[in-house]
């Protein structure tokens, strides 16, 4: 199908600058993509040819539950984006131009406020639902700091699907068949993955799950259990204490022998490690109480144990509010003191919210609210009110699932999937409004379902890789053969490969010819680089006795056949084997 010779390729021995990863590595090296500027990249004919691969999966997969394909603006008009009230919102990732007409415009990092304008004007009744449409589109999201190549760039390629319902039964069916989908196309491309319950993030809606590639070097993190299924991302992790969470350190009172609280000078003490020395205590005995304001000023203390990290999302979640740090002048209003705050004199205006690990802790240290002191022989149940006892920390080594009781696992990995139940959130805004079958007019029910194209090439890369190069799975595999020639300057070796070539080419296989006049252990490094998963060797065998050489990319396996033999082989390849 194609002869290096006449291919626009090459691939590169050395590392290419901040390459933090593997899969951004490799991809440069391999000649699939090329960094144009800051977080964007062009896909050179090699790296096209797998994306298109992955497309084609992508839309075999939509297409069998139904959703119909279409093609979406990229440039978008900021009408939409007030009507939505997230032309704000969204911030400094959203890049906005304006036209001659100085009429603001921005570049489409997803597309619901196009979608939600489409069905205000096509969308009448509940007779024309449920329907799933979906397109394969370039999205923009100016990142603050793009990195990891297209894994996280600011220009890339993704499917994304909004579906329209009468009624929640019908968006359930909806989603149950995304879900389902999405599994399908991971596991047609062999890879190990989670899908995980997650948050909704701008996207919005109220319920989400993330498709989760693992990988050691992913910027996500999960939590497991190995043993009921239990999956979520690490921000939402529903678990229980367990037996790490230093608890067996906690000095307990128990009956007559409770102490009372008592005031202690700890002059320049600010943090828990300096407190825990000071104190000789430790960190598990401390109550770190952090404290955040949400927009109106309102001002919340978050309790958690020194051990522990809090976590902002099930902050926000507890509380139903966006939070952000407290102000040096609103703290100094409401009498706050900085280094030294606790749960103890604050003044009514601040809600104390607990992480419920606290509940039956007693003998533990907390800030006094007054400047150099700290308070010893807390009693959390009783020393103080608290406004709501939530889930508010982040889970460790040695937590258990809330389900089953396991003890928790965690991996790493890269989000390239994250399908939302949006509810109304869009329609109600935008009037996408339908005519029931009761006569009632209301808002259509809708659902968004994206996945990244580009992002899964670089985290198949990233999954499935050795000290060699990249390991294709089949089916996405830029070319399923390389065949090559050694000693190609020999005639008879040559005339024989340009024969086999054209076979191969009859018999409706996908083969890169490497006939350069390179030594043959460069022609191997490369073809294993750039992931091929079949070499078929023409050697100074062949003339003679006929019979090639194969050998599998994917272990090293090498094997004898003759040239018809070798193409059989080939051939059924794919079916033998799932990766």
């Amino acid at each position: 199908m194609v002869k290096i010779s006449e291919y626009f390729f090459s691939t590169y021995k050395e590392e290419p600058g901040n390459s933090d990863i593997a899969g951004y590595s490799l991809s440069i090296r391999a000649g699939l993509i090329k960094k144009t500027a800051a977080g964007i990249y062009t896909f050179l004919p090699l790296g096209l040819r797998v994306l298109k691969k992955i497309e084609n999966i992508v839309r075999e997969e939509m297409n069998c539950t139904g959703a119909h394909e279409m093609l979406m603006p990229a440039v978008q008009p900021a009408d939409l984006w007030m009507q939505s009230g997230r032309w704000y919102q969204y911030g400094p990732e959203l890049f906005r131009l304006k036209d001659r007409n100085e009429r603001d415009f921005c570049l489409g990092p997803t597309h619901e406020e196009v979608i939600t304008d489409i069905a205000f004007h096509n969308i009448k009744s509940y007779k024309d639902m449920p329907i799933n449409l979906y397109q394969i589109q370039v999205k923009f999201r100016d990142e603050i700091r793009p990195r990891y190549g297209i894994l996280r760039a600011r220009e890339f390629i993704m499917k994304d699907a909004y579906s329209f319902s009468a009624n929640e039964d019908d968006l359930d069916l909806i989603y149950e068949k995304m879900f389902k989908c999405y599994c399908s196309i991971l596991e047609r491309l062999s890879l190990k993955y989670y899908a995980v319950e997650a948050d909704t993030g701008l996207i919005g809606g109220k319920y989400s799950h993330e498709f989760i590639i693992l990988a050691k070097n992913g910027e996500d993190e999960i939590a497991y259990c190995p043993q009921c299924g239990y999956s979520a991302n690490f921000e939402l992790a529903e678990f229980k204490h367990g037996k790490n969470n230093n608890d067996s350190n906690v000095k307990i009172s128990t009956g007559q022998e409770v102490a009372k609280i008592k005031e202690v000078h700890t002059p320049g003490v600010t943090d828990i490690e300096s407190l825990s020395a000071f104190l000789d205590i430790p960190v598990s005995q401390i109550i770190k109480t952090m404290l955040l304001k949400d927009g109106d000023n309102n001002v919340y203390a978050f309790l958690v144990g020194g051990e522990r990290e809090l976590n902002i999302t099930k902050a926000e979640k507890a509380t139903g509010k966006k939070l952000e740090l407290l102000s040096q002048e609103l703290a100094k209003s409401l009498n706050i003191k900085i280094g030294f705050a606790g749960p103890l004199n604050l003044t009514p205006e601040v809600k104390i919210f607990a992480d419920t690990g606290l509940e039956m802790k007693k003998g533990m240290a907390a800030g006094a609210n007054k400047t150099d002191y700290h308070i010893t022989n807390v009693d959390c149940s009783k020393d103080f009110k608290i406004d709501k006892w939530a889930d508010i920390i982040f889970p460790v080594e040695g937590d258990l699932c809330k389900r089953c009781s396991s003890e928790l696992k965690f991996e790493k990995g890269i989000e390239i999937g994250h399908i939302f139940k949006l509810g109304t959130k869009y329609s109600e805004k935008m009037g996408a409004m339908f005519l029931d079958r009761d006569g009632v007019l209301k808002p259509v029910i809708m659902g968004c379902y994206g996945i990244g194209v580009s992002r899964i090439l670089a985290a198949v890369i990233e999954q499935l890789n050795d000290e060699k190069g990249i390991i294709w799975p089949l089916n996405i595999a830029p070319f399923l053969v390389t065949l090559i020639a050694i000693n190609i300057e020999d005639e008879k070796i040559k005339l024989a490969a340009d024969s086999i070539y054209e076979n191969l080419i009859s018999e409706g296989i996908e083969v890169l010819y490497d006939e350069r006049n390179v030594r043959a252990g460069v022609k191997f490094k490369d073809s294993d680089l750039i992931g091929i998963p079949i070499k078929l060797i023409v050697g100074k065998n062949y003339p003679e006795k006929k019979t090639l050489e194969v050998e599998l990319r994917k272990d090293s396996t090498k094997m004898t056949f003759e040239l018809d033999k070798a193409i059989k082989y080939i051939k059924e390849y794919p079916g033998k084997n799932s990766f």
